[in-house]
């Protein structure tokens, strides 16, 4: 018949501060475990007497953490089937004790009564040593798992269980993320203890020449500073909110979903100029231009009731992960070419489309011209109406080119420069070209040759409008050779 298991915690210093409850129930019992012996409470047991039996081997026997945690939990119940036990665990048993979680998620199933008789955790020690008080909004985060997107920088973080220079080191460049590099940060052992000791070091030097041990963690101030949150996603959200406030800016709060229109377009075109110059700094200030867009359209919404930032978000974290079976579920892919199929499947699904919908649906109208002529021959290409041979395309290109030649009116002379401009779209779709792109790049090309002309004859004292053709012909063969 099952026995039970009681979790006592040691507290996060010695005798001294371990509650008489606690030391009570320690010293009664007959069958004492303790997850390590490295802690100054059990040092002091022991002088009194009391045996235990640790668990710092299984440490040695594994390479990962939950496996020990594991084995521990799996020899305790293996004991209490057979006798009540106690086992003691550094600090209150319910603060960063994963086998204390196991033992209350596995014991119905073991059939063995778990009771948690409570303890003095270091969290009360960690406040009183730091002077803080956690109500202001304070963090407790795992040093061995700590990850950027759980940190709340306008917070206090406590980050524990960091005993060695490795986990110190993955913790400062995980926090470097988020903080400024000589953000202060407290290194803090023993907290509460006779060898408490507080070292103040900035963010930088947290893995330099510090006594690091299991009595170990980090505090990590909250930033107070507008420019220290520059980087933060909520406070720049904030500012957006501010911008549109009746305390605001009257250029922001004047706009509408309509008038920001013309905005959105023309960033996302600074963009594509960005990452055509090979601009790291630049396309990153234009991506914040892009973001600032979305910002004060999902303010809009917000401030009208219909949606917000957290919609926009969701909305989008959903569609990823719906449309990416084959990375957050069972569906396997071979190539691209799978994925994009598969995407567009479920694209169909989702907005519930017919069989007898044309193919050409879901282009958006607003593209430019030469992008839409794109998507509209390449959506047609995948119900088959595609040429497979380039020759045909040509013969296409010279029968529409002969079309424009012979065109009488200027309707008709605009009508058949459209079907030139469509079939060279095809052509380059044929190749895998983005005529977008393409042409871009010739914009670009010709204004810097240009710019070379222009530059070539102020050198001479001329103006393109005093220069002639001839002399600017030969300035441009000469651009080509350097552009």
């Amino acid at each position: 018949m099952g026995q039970s298991i009681t979790i006592v915690g040691l507290g996060a210093a010695g005798l001294d501060e371990m509650t008489l409850g606690i030391y009570r129930m320690v010293k009664e019992a007959k069958h004492v475990y303790v997850r390590t012996m490295d802690h100054p409470a059990v040092q002091e047991l022991e002088q009194e007497g009391v045996t235990f039996t640790a668990f710092d081997e299984v440490y040695e026997k594994h390479d990962d953490f939950q496996a020990v945690y594991e084995e521990i939990a799996a020899f305790l119940f293996d004991q209490a089937a057979s006798n009540d036990i106690l086992y003691a665990v550094p600090g209150h048993p319910l603060v960063a004790e994963q086998t204390v979680q196991l033992l209350l998620h596995q014991c119905e199933e073991k059939g063995i009564t778990v009771t948690v008789a409570g303890g003095k955790s270091f969290l009360d020690e960690m406040y009183t040593a730091l002077k803080i008080d956690p109500i202001d909004g304070c963090q407790i985060l795992d040093g061995t798992n700590l990850k950027r997107e759980n940190i709340v920088i306008r917070q206090h973080a406590i980050i524990v269980q960091v005993y060695d220079a490795f986990i110190a080191s993955e913790v400062k460049l995980t926090l470097m993320e988020k903080y400024k590099d000589d953000h202060e940060v407290a290194v803090v052992t023993a907290a509460g203890s006779r060898a408490e000791s507080i070292t103040w070091v900035k963010l930088y030097e947290l893995d330099h020449a510090l006594q690091l041990n299991n009595l170990t963690a980090v505090y990590v101030p909250p930033v107070t500073s507008r420019e220290a949150q520059y980087r933060d996603f909520d406070h720049l959200r904030e500012v957006i909110a501010v911008l549109r406030s009746p305390e605001g800016c009257p250029w922001d709060r004047k706009q509408t979903h309509q008038s920001l229109k013309k905005y959105l377009l023309e960033e996302a075109y600074e963009v594509l100029e960005a990452i055509d110059e090979a601009d790291d700094d630049h396309l990153a200030e234009e991506l914040g231009d892009v973001l600032l867009q979305v910002l004060l359209h999902a303010q809009i919404g917000e401030e009208e009731g219909y949606f917000s930032i957290d919609d926009v978000i969701a909305a989008l974290a959903s569609k990823m992960i719906r449309r990416h079976p084959h990375v957050f579920a069972d569906v396997s892919v071979q190539t691209a070419e799978d994925v994009v199929k598969n995407w567009d499947a479920i694209k169909a699904e989702e907005h519930g489309e017919r069989p007898s919908s044309s193919a050409l649906d879901g282009i958006t109208k607003g593209l430019p011209a030469l992008s839409r002529a794109q998507q509209l021959q390449a959506k047609a290409a995948k119900v088959g109406f595609d040429w497979t041979e380039p020759e045909p395309i040509i013969a296409k290109l010279r029968e529409e080119f002969d079309e424009w030649n012979q065109a009488e009116s200027e309707d008709e002379r605009l009508k058949e420069f459209g079907d030139i401009v469509f079939t060279i779209v095809n052509l380059g779709r044929y190749y895998g070209i983005d005529v977008e792109e393409a042409l871009t790049s010739t914009n670009q090309t010709f204004q810097k040759r240009f710019t070379y002309i222009e530059q070539a004859l102020l050198a001479c004292g001329k103006t393109p409008q005093e220069a002639t053709l001839e002399e600017m012909d030969a300035l441009w063969n000469k651009a080509k050779e350097n552009l």
